[in-house]
């Protein structure tokens, strides 16, 4: 049975890193763009990760370039977009295609995991997996779920 520790990922600073890390943690898994309407989620985002952090909640933000081109540049540059305007403290880590052939393996299992309204297909950026303790995909959140309406699923995942 596959589960989030099965994954690693690239970090801003470009070294592998093993997602093993968040073992027995709840976590928010999205694809993240900087220049989205819906980008101000960010700070929602944060109030999750600053809220349940020490009950045992992780936000992982994955920037994504595939929806109009709206993470453009860098991972370094989403990162640092992240942290200056929105605060964003919670791990964020590099550039990810999440659909296609190239998909990052994480997004892959996630999509097949919990479909959307496109199936498999992730429709556009800040699409959201919330992941039990048990590394386990519990729901799948469109985009235009506002963090704050996920925080009594969290709240129940985080007793489960």
């Amino acid at each position: 049975m596959t589960t989030l520790s099965d994954f690693t990922a690239e970090t801003l600073a470009g070294q592998d890193e093993s997602l093993e890390t968040y073992a027995g943690k709840v976590a928010l898994v999205v694809n993240t763009a900087s220049q989205c309407g819906f980008t101000p989620q960010l700070e929602g985002l944060e109030k999750l990760y600053d809220s349940y952090s020490d009950q045992g909640l992780v936000v992982l933000g994955f920037p994504c370039n595939q929806f109009g081109g709206q993470a453009p540049g860098t991972s370094a540059e989403q990162g640092e977009f992240c942290q200056r305007n929105y605060g964003v403290s919670f791990p964020m880590y590099g550039l990810v295609d999440v659909n296609g052939d190239d998909a990052h393996p994480l997004f892959k299992w996630l999509r097949s995991e919990k479909k959307g309204v496109l199936g498999e297909k992730i429709k556009w950026n800040f699409t959201k997996f919330l992941v039990g303790k048990d590394g386990k995909v519990i729901k799948r959140y469109g985009s235009t779920t506002k963090p704050e309406k996920i925080a009594g699923d969290i709240e129940k995942a985080l007793k489960a």
